[in-house]
């Protein structure tokens, strides 16, 4: 149910976020927003369960930053960072986005239908049970999960997409999971990471995560839960210990 629509053309950031948070305040829990175009921070900081906000565009920079608890959903690509440092709440995006995509995220989930940039799931981070999930259906550029402390990231190498082919995966990692659907050449692992096939309790944790990829996108999910998959994890839990020198 839509209770506001906004029409974004042209309308700078500041004003169409002030929209934004002045309906959720109003008891507002379907926004659909039309002729986005570049606007930044999106959402960000917005509180409110059972809130779902629909774009059509392309949204800026920084979509759904600090977010707790509402869903978004974007009709387009989407620029960099979305989902940075997010609490809680749901973002999915129907088409590609930029780079650091759920950066240091803390909670919640962010889908990405097809392909992300450089540096996806960097810094991602978990507290106990509050842990963040990452998934990618198509491609990830070089260093996805470089500095992960926490959480889990998932590439799923849909339509014949290479899921991984670039340096650096997981460099720095030292907590969470990456999951890669098929193999992993050695030759992409960053330091302090290590590739083991994923065994079939790691795969059954993470094909609910799958399917519920598949079920926001219309897609089959059968053909990825029936596939096997490369668990990327820390090889320490001090990956650059000996870049140091001590007297």
């Amino acid at each position: 149910m839509t209770d506001v629509r906004i029409d974004a053309q042209g309308l700078h950031y500041t004003p169409l976020n002030q929209q934004i948070r002045a309906a959720v305040a109003k008891g507002a829990t379907g926004i659909v927003i039309d002729h986005v175009l570049g606007q930044r921070f999106i959402g960000d900081g917005l509180r409110g369960d059972g809130v779902t906000i629909t774009l059509y565009g392309v949204p800026g920079g920084d979509l759904g930053m600090f977010m707790s608890g509402p869903t978004i959903i974007v009709h387009g690509n989407a620029d960099h960072a979305p989902g940075n440092t997010m609490d809680s709440g749901k973002i999915i995006i129907h088409g590609s986005a930029g780079d650091a995509v759920a950066h240091s995220m803390r909670g919640g989930r962010v889908y990405v239908r097809d392909n992300i940039g450089y540096r996806g799931g960097i810094h991602m981070k978990q507290y106990m049970e509050k842990r963040p999930i990452l998934v990618v259906g198509g491609a990830a550029r070089a260093f996805l999960g470089e500095y992960m402390a926490g959480g889990i990231s998932i590439v799923l190498g849909r339509d014949g997409a290479l899921p991984i082919s670039e340096r650096g995966l997981g460099s720095g990692i030292h907590g969470g999971e990456i999951f890669i659907r098929g193999t992993v050449d050695e030759k992409y692992l960053g330091v302090g990471a290590r590739k083991l096939p994923a065994t079939a309790d790691q795969k059954a944790m993470i094909a609910p995560i799958i399917k519920d990829f598949a079920d926001a996108f219309g897609i089959d999910a059968a053909p990825l839960l029936a596939s096997e998959y490369t668990r990327v994890a820390p090889a320490s839990a001090r990956p650059f210990a000996n870049k140091y020198t001590w007297e």
